[in-house]
């Protein structure tokens, strides 16, 4: 029985892994296609910006969704439902010119304008993954499953080049990146057989009481709010307007995008394993700030960059130590709370980050409309500045057990 148990958990790390990535290289090409898809259809950019905030809302929303039927519902189900409404969210995309319309799908959908971790699948996946691993070898596991999933948008972001090689065909872009919303469909369908693999586990004490935050709430709590400040600042800088103020500033081509969104995800895909070799010699708080300062200062700096070249290099520089925090904020939330409210946590924490990444893109919108278009760069570095040190001051002691 210990051996197939074993294999099961062996299965079910696999089985998210492979999931994960294909969501992520979704995510990857969509994030940047997604603005010049809104601009070809004849949108101004504080359009843009809305539909940005407006798909974070409405993951936001998800997710609060995901919190409520956890309680009742199999994570595998969940997961599998996440999935059939990535299919339906790239199919309608790929139809819709509407911009009521494309609204409302951004709103209902999974289009993930930031490229990152704010999604309705994170907090299953997280769940699921916390079961599976030791307190010594947790923050080795989120890194790579962070690894995986970088890597995966890295190589998406290097396939949004695909409507410029399809235009060499005779293809319009237009045509093209329509045909990469039904791949983003496609591959929608592909993480749902994957999530469809991972072996159904019967309600017990844990799903009756994980839904609940017992003495951990205050932490929880705490928590919450700081990070809900720092995706506040992110919102600011999605990917998917970083991606705009390239264009606009420099006139920076797609295939060009494409190609520097890929080294910068490789970059964040590779400071992941370095996150958690880092986490056990100065601790995951001190990992977060301390690699989290240095990146903003770097985006600050971008943002005033008077060439192109200089303004890769220092977002290049950003992406290799922005990132760094994920693997172990995952990890550190799931080492301060008791195990019963693990599932809960993860949805309590990942919820006001993504309702306060929702705010911002439209107010990033809003700037670049009115031609202040380092203004969203500036106040996200400031921003997560702040947000870096009220974290230090507030958590330095709280230790996770395997620093005790």
């Amino acid at each position: 029985m210990r051996a197939g148990r074993s294999v099961l958990r062996i299965h079910s790390t696999t089985f998210l892994f492979m999931a994960r990535a294909l969501r992520d290289m979704g995510d990857g090409f969509v994030a940047v296609l997604l603005p010049v898809y809104l601009l070809a259809l004849g949108f101004a950019p504080l359009q843009v910006g809305i539909i940005a905030t407006v798909s974070l809302l409405g993951s936001a929303l998800l997710t609060i969704g995901v919190g409520v039927l956890g309680v009742r519902y199999d994570h595998r189900q969940l997961l599998f439902a996440a999935a059939s409404l990535m299919v339906a969210t790239g199919v309608a995309f790929a139809m819709v010119h509407d911009y009521a319309l494309l609204l409302v799908v951004a709103f209902a959908g999974t289009i993930n304008p930031s490229a990152g971790s704010v999604s309705v699948f994170v907090p299953l996946e997280h769940a699921v993954l916390t079961r599976e691993v030791t307190d010594a070898a947790r923050t080795k596991m989120f890194a790579h499953y962070s690894l995986v999933g970088a890597l995966a948008a890295a190589v998406g972001a290097l396939a949004s080049a695909t409507p410029d090689l399809l235009a060499g065909a005779g293809l319009d872009q237009l045509t093209g990146i329509k045909a990469m919303f039904v791949l983003y469909a496609f591959l929608g369908l592909l993480g749902g057989l994957l999530y469809a693999q991972i072996p159904q586990r019967r309600p017990g004490t844990e799903s009756s009481t994980g839904s609940a935050l017992g003495p951990s709430r205050k932490i929880v709590f705490k928590l919450a709010a700081l990070f809900s400040l720092d995706a506040f600042a992110g919102g600011f800088v999605v990917q998917s307007l970083l991606a705009l103020w390239l264009f606009e500033k420099f006139d920076l081509s797609l295939s060009e995008a494409g190609f520097f969104f890929f080294w910068s995800g490789v970059l964040s895909a590779f400071s992941f394993p370095v996150s958690a070799w880092l986490s056990r010699h100065i601790g995951l708080i001190n990992t977060m700030v301390f690699t989290h300062i240095p990146s903003s200062i770097a985006l600050m700096l971008a943002a005033l960059a008077p060439t192109l070249p200089l303004a890769l290099i220092l977002l290049l520089i950003r992406a290799a130590l922005s990132q760094m925090d994920v693997p172990t904020r995952s990890s550190y939330v799931m080492a301060v709370v008791t195990e019963a409210e693990r599932a809960a946590a993860a949805s309590f924490t990942s919820v006001p980050r993504s309702l306060a990444a929702a705010v911002s893109p439209a107010l990033a919108g809003a700037l670049f409309a009115a031609s202040f278009r380092a203004w969203p760069l500036l106040i996200c570095g400031t921003l997560k500045i702040t947000y870096d040190l009220l974290l230090l001051m507030q958590f330095r002691h709280l230790k996770p057990p395997e620093e005790r």
